[in-house]
């Protein structure tokens, strides 16, 4: 799968105050922005427009499943989006005009080829205003650069794509891992990661809980935007994972609000932040984990939401 992390770099040109975690906002904003960019019979409703088909927005935000499912892909609920937006790790809310806003965005597949439309979406956004009202006004901003592996692509003063970004491919394909040996390795959520697992959210991370998440992703990303899902063994993973131990967590739940312009309410949401430590034979679940802290894990990772870190700690 052809994955890029670009890091857009804006200036304010007013005051502005942002929430505590602004993935949310961004998200809403660039979507507002993005269908005002493409959209060419200006319909409320994709699903009943002429052109959905061959539109850019729909193949972000409203993702249909295709008419002739396969098997895999008939196991996939929601189809995932091929995009991430990645906040700032912080949680400043007040910024100054002339301040720096920076953040990044995940593209898979061929939404890379669609990296035009990105750009130009939130320089109108810019136009458009974020944040809260302040004497009337959302604050402006205007996109600066855009970089991806810190290599310059795009620059204001010259208002196109400098030079085509190099892409990463991101795939399960490796040898088999022998896993008869003990491994810790310690899972950070940098995010808020919302998982339901029999129906349920809550603040505890057992390694076969998070591993379904895991293995959910990556199939779902791969069979969207890379031709297949991986050939992995799926059922065997799930079982082996719930011999891996819990040696020690930090997980603790965590709270915030989004205003949902689509349902036109505030709503509470919640997600587990914090270390775990797990212990077991981890070696064939390494590869995974690497994938996925790549790409997100759990649910709304358009936000992003999701956003996990891990490494190999040494036995006590």
């Amino acid at each position: 799968m052809q994955y890029a992390r670009y890091v857009f770099s804006c200036i304010f040109e007013s005051d502005a105050v942002l929430p505590p975690y602004m993935g949310s906002t961004l998200r809403g904003v660039f979507g507002h922005a993005l269908k005002k960019v493409v959209c060419a019979l200006k319909k409320q409703d994709c699903a009943d427009c002429l052109l959905a088909a061959r539109c850019i927005y729909p193949a972000i935000f409203e993702i249909a499943p295709p008419s002739d499912l396969s098997a895999s892909r008939k196991r996939i609920v929601n189809p995932p989006h091929p995009y991430v937006i990645e906040p700032p790790e912080d949680t400043k809310t007040t910024f100054r005009r002339g301040d720096t806003l920076n953040f990044g965005i995940l593209l898979f597949g061929k939404a890379n080829e669609y990296l035009p439309y990105f750009i130009y979406a939130f320089d109108q956004m810019g136009q458009m205003g974020i944040g809260k009202r302040m004497d009337g006004n959302h604050a402006t901003f205007v996109l600066q650069h855009v970089t991806v592996n810190e290599v310059l692509i795009y620059s204001k003063t010259d208002g196109k794509i400098l030079q085509q970004s190099s892409l990463q491919d991101l795939s399960m394909k490796s040898e088999p891992q022998p896993h008869d040996e003990d491994l810790s390795i310690e899972i950070t959520l940098s995010t808020p990661l919302r998982l339901k697992y029999q129906n349920n959210l809550n603040a505890e991370l057992p390694f076969h809980v998070l591993t379904r998440a895991m293995l959910r992703r990556a199939s779902s990303l791969l069979e969207y935007y890379d031709g297949g899902e991986p050939a992995l063994d799926y059922r065997g993973m799930v079982s082996r994972a719930d011999d891996v131990r819990v040696t020690q967590s930090t997980i603790a739940w965590f709270d915030w609000r989004r205003y949902s312009n689509r349902q036109e309410q505030a709503m509470l949401m919640g997600g587990m932040i914090g270390s775990i430590t797990y212990c077991g034979k981890l070696a064939e679940y390494l590869l995974l984990i690497d994938f996925c802290e790549k790409v997100h894990v759990g649910k709304q990772t358009t936000f992003g939401l999701g956003k996990i870190t891990a490494r190999l700690v040494s036995h006590a």
